[in-house]
This record gives C-alpha cells, sequence and structure tokens, in this order.
C-alpha cells in the first residue's frame, strides 16, 4: 500500500485558511424509518450523541474552527442540535458553525448532487479567509486529524486531495474506486464501480474514496462554473468532477491509516443504511472497540443533556437487574432485567423480567415487562408494551416492522399504532 509522506506544518496558518463544508442535506432514505422525520446526520448514535457530532469534533480538534453546514431535508433537529450544542466557537473571529440551508441559487431547484449542493453556496463562503475548502460527509463515524490531510495537500502542491482507504473488495462498489501512482497521484477513478479495480499492494481489497476532499477554493470555484456547461453534467464530486480533473489538475489520493491520527487503527463506517448503522453501534459495545471514544485526548463534543447516572435495580433471583459488554448512557434505569452486548441511549428504561441482547436503544426509548428483544434497533420515544418479542421470528418480524438484509430489525413507533 502506498504511504503518504507529510508533516506537520508548525504553526496554524494552514488549518486557519480552510475552511470545512459538511453536507447534511441528503434524505438518508437508506436508513428507513430512523430519517422519516429527521435528517441523516442528526440520527442519534452511540448513545448520547448524533452522527454529525464525529465530524464536527474532527473539525475541531484539528484546528478546523470555520464550518459550514449545508441542510435541507427534515433538517429542523438537526439545526436546533447544532444551534445548541455548537455554538460555542468564538463568532468575533469568523470561527463557528454556520448553517447554510438550500439557497436555491440556480432557481427552484434543490440540490441535485454533491457538487450542486457546494456550488450553490460557493458565494456565501468567505474567499478572502479561505485558501481551501475541506468537503466533508455528515454520515460518517471515524476520528481523523485533517491537518494532517491539510499539510499533504499544500506539500504536494495539489489542486485536489481525496481521502481513500482500503476497503474489501466485494464492497467497494458502493465506494468511488481510484489508482493512485508511486507518488500518490491518482491516475484512475470510478464512482461506484461494477467491477472495481483491486489495489496492487493487495488483490483483495480496493482504494475508495471517504467522500472526504480538500479542493483549492480557486480550482473548484473555475471547475464548477466550467461544469454546469458541460453536457450531461451529473451534478456530483465522484461521477463528475473529480473523474475530469484526473490529468488536467493536480489530484492526489490521501491514505488515511493509524499513523499520525487519533485512532487504533484506521476505523472509518459510512453509517449510510441500517446494517452499517447496527454494525457501527455494535463496534462500540466491544471490549477493546477499535473506535475509542473515552479518549480525553480527542473528545467526541455534543450537546450533553443533564442527566443523572444510569442506574441498575433490584437483585432478587428472578428480577435482577444486570447489563454485561453494554454501553449505558445517563439516564438509563434497567430495573430488574438483563441487558446483554446493547447499546442503550439517553433516558432509555428497560422494565423487570425482560431480556435485551445485541441491540440499540435509541434515546428515550422504553421496554416493557417481560419483553425479548434481540438483534433489533428501537428508534427515539418507542415504547414496547408488555410481553412483546422481537428478533426470534423473521417471518413474523416483517409483517410488523423493517428488517435489513442481515437480519437486523427495526422498530419505530408509528409502527407500533
Amino acid at each position: 500500500m502506498i504511504e503518504n509522506s507529510y508533516s506537520r506544518t508548525p504553526g496554524f496558518q494552514a488549518v486557519q485558511r480552510t475552511t470545512a463544508v459538511v453536507l447534511a442535506g441528503g434524505k438518508g432514505s437508506r436508513l428507513k424509518e430512523l430519517t422519516a422525520r429527521v435528517a441523516k446526520p442528526a440520527v442519534s448514535f452511540a448513545g448520547k450523541y448524533r452522527i454529525v457530532d464525529f465530524t464536527l469534533s474532527n473539525c475541531v480538534n484539528s484546528g478546523i474552527r470555520r464550518i459550514g453546514v449545508l441542510t435541507q431535508y427534515m433538517a429542523n433537529d438537526l439545526i436546533r442540535h447544532l444551534q445548541a450544542g455548537w455554538g460555542r466557537i468564538n463568532p468575533e473571529l469568523m470561527e463557528g458553525v454556520f448553517i447554510i440551508p438550500a439557497q436555491q441559487r440556480t432557481g427552484e431547484l434543490w440540490y441535485r448532487g454533491t457538487a450542486d449542493a457546494v456550488y450553490q453556496s460557493m458565494d456565501l463562503l468567505d474567499k478572502e479567509r479561505t485558501d481551501r475548502l475541506l468537503i466533508l460527509g455528515g454520515d460518517h463515524i471515524y476520528k481523523m486529524d485533517y491537518s494532517r490531510m491539510v499539510n499533504f495537500h499544500i506539500e504536494k502542491g495539489a489542486d485536489l486531495t481525496v481521502a481513500c482507504i482500503q476497503k474489501p473488495l466485494d464492497l467497494a462498489s458502493s465506494f468511488g474506486v481510484m489508482s493512485l501512482d508511486k507518488e500518490g497521484r491518482i491516475t484512475e477513478f470510478n464512482e461506484k464501480p461494477e467491477n472495481p479495480q483491486p489495489d496492487p499492494s493487495n488483490p483483495e481489497l480496493a482504494m475508495c474514496s471517504m467522500g472526504i476532499y480538500i479542493f483549492n477554493f480557486d480550482v473548484l470555484e473555475e471547475e464548477l462554473n466550467a461544469a454546469v456547461n458541460r453536457p450531461g453534467y451529473g451534478h456530483d464530486f465522484g461521477h463528475d468532477v473529480i473523474p475530469w480533473m484526473i490529468g488536467r489538475r493536480n489530484v492526489y489520493g490521501y491514505v488515511f491509516s493509524e499513523k499520525g491520527h487519533p485512532c487504533r487503527t484506521a476505523y472509518w463506517r459510512d453509517v449510510g443504511n441500517l446494517d452499517q448503522y447496527y454494525a457501527a453501534s455494535m463496534d462500540l459495545v466491544q471490549p477493546l472497540p477499535e473506535l475509542d471514544i473515552y479518549d480525553p485526548n480527542w473528545p467526541i463534543q455534543t450537546l450533553q443533556l443533564q442527566r443523572p447516572g444510569a442506574k441498575l435495580v433490584f437483585n432478587d433471583n428472578d428480577r435482577r437487574g444486570m447489563a454485561t459488554d453494554s454501553v449505558l448512557s445517563a439516564g438509563v434505569i434497567i430495573s430488574g432485567a438483563s441487558v446483554t452486548k446493547s447499546l442503550l441511549g439517553t433516558d432509555v428504561r428497560v422494565e423487570e423480567h425482560s431480556v435485551v441482547a445485541n441491540s440499540v436503544l435509541l434515546p428515550r426509548a422504553s421496554i416493557g415487562k417481560g419483553c425479548r428483544i434481540k438483534r433489533t434497533i428501537i428508534g427515539e420515544d418507542c415504547q414496547i408494551p408488555d410481553g412483546m418479542i422481537i428478533g426470534e421470528d423473521s417471518i413474523r418480524d416483517k409483517e410488523r416492522f423493517t428488517v435489513s438484509e442481515s437480519g437486523v430489525v427495526l422498530v419505530t413507533q408509528n409502527m407500533l399504532r
């Protein structure tokens, strides 16, 4: 695998003149009913966080303090979360998390793709204070020091740098797949190809785009202005802009690894569908998770609700409040029930004689008495009635709830009605 050489340039001038743009306007339909009323970046994750908190925390921890969040569909909860939880950065220095609603700059059309979202917002981005734009997705779970990628971009003299990571070849069709030369220059880029090109260093892996880009501001402005006049333009970075720039501009791939980044492994997950969301949640309940959210040197910030600590009550032989290999958030009460390998969000309650295993319970969900819940995602504010069994009979589950390709059950309050 190609190892990118980079240093950490002294001082903060490089990151100070970098503006982050978080794409948070997609419908998120692959998360099914989890995004029926809320934008995907605002979906609860890891107990007390929202998905977007991981990207925003990476920005702040990397020293990038000027962040624009592009919103569109079902944005109310996301906007309220950003206003309440991310209003701490100093606006007097033109730093902060700035909400940029869809501008419809080109007429009555909403965003037609990732590139169009940025294009419609270019006039709102401060060119005088910004040399480059760091384009980020709002629906990925990972920890990354973006300043390292910024310095790599500058030292290579790149016009565009794409963050990339090795993924199994059989999964690569879900990503942009690229080829790099010995210097790290991208020689080929195909968005979601049917037959992905294997990485020369390992034929079982492919070099995949993480959906993280650094563009020089002037270059991006020129490319987007020219692209809108091209026949067949699809308004997307992966399908259109990046392939068009290869061979015409200096385009490099930045290989994401644990080297120089706040992670034990190169952990990165796109939680765009139910199975990936569930898998990322289950990763956190492992004894030694690949993604360490307990690291005080790289805190994941969020809107912190003032709630009491988790409580486990009763120690009788026939009703014992217990939890093993699980993450319990503030305000959780396990009342004479058993919880195993599960993640419980803020203010979740599990009543006596119930058994919860390998499941994700989102904030304020409640499990009634005598329930059995297995391999299930329980949505926010969902109240499971006494005696309900979920996750043991797939045929019955499909009649009542949403079941993913791998058999994970999703339950929301509307389904119970």
